[in-house]
């Protein structure tokens, strides 16, 4: 028996269609697909949850300090003259990040692996690459989901039949995060 369905495609194809299913399911929510590929999604997405679980307390708070650059009221950069040349004025901010240990990062980094990189268009602007900004979906998974299933042994996702597809008479789910 297969350990895993090929969905009537090339390796790659699968492996393109899968990473941006579960990268969507995990950004959303839900989404609306066929079963047998809501069925491959479900095992992706429940182990990088499991794995997000597993680690999400898996830190140490550090001190860093940090130049930054001075803006002035209307969000500039101010300038200083030193030797005859503008040069932007720094100053030094203390600030307390999250440090990974080790196999967090090993996480965070077999999870990179999986997901695509998202990438949020304001409705305003959309076709203009102002103002856009990239979702840390790894991120999410850490912060969100991990707190939010951490007392769930399994079964983060539910599998809902809606009905058949009208063109081929798939069998059309909703796959979401419970």
């Amino acid at each position: 028996m297969a350990k895993y369905r090929k969905l009537g495609r090339t390796s790659a194809q699968r492996k393109a269609l899968l990473r941006n299913q579960v990268t969507a399911l995990l950004q959303h929510g839900k989404i609306v697909t066929t079963e047998a590929k809501a069925k491959e999604v479900k095992k992706i997405a429940e182990g990088l949850i499991a794995a997000a679980c597993k680690e999400k307390d898996n830190f140490e708070m550090v001190k860093v300090s940090v130049k930054v650059p001075v803006k002035d009221k209307d969000g500039k950069r101010v300038k200083e003259v030193v030797d005859g040349k503008k040069v932007t004025k720094y100053e030094t901010v203390e600030k307390e990040i999250k440090k990974d240990l080790p196999s967090r990062l090993h996480a965070r980094r077999q999870m990179l692996k999986v997901l695509n990189p998202v990438i949020e268009v304001p409705t305003e602007n959309k076709g203009k690459k102002k103002n856009t900004k990239e979702i840390d979906i790894v991120a999410k998974l850490f912060d969100e989901y991990a707190p939010k299933y951490a007392d769930r042994k399994g079964g983060y996702t539910r599998i809902i039949k809606i009905g058949q597809r009208k063109g081929d008479a798939a069998m059309e789910v909703v796959l979401e995060l419970v």
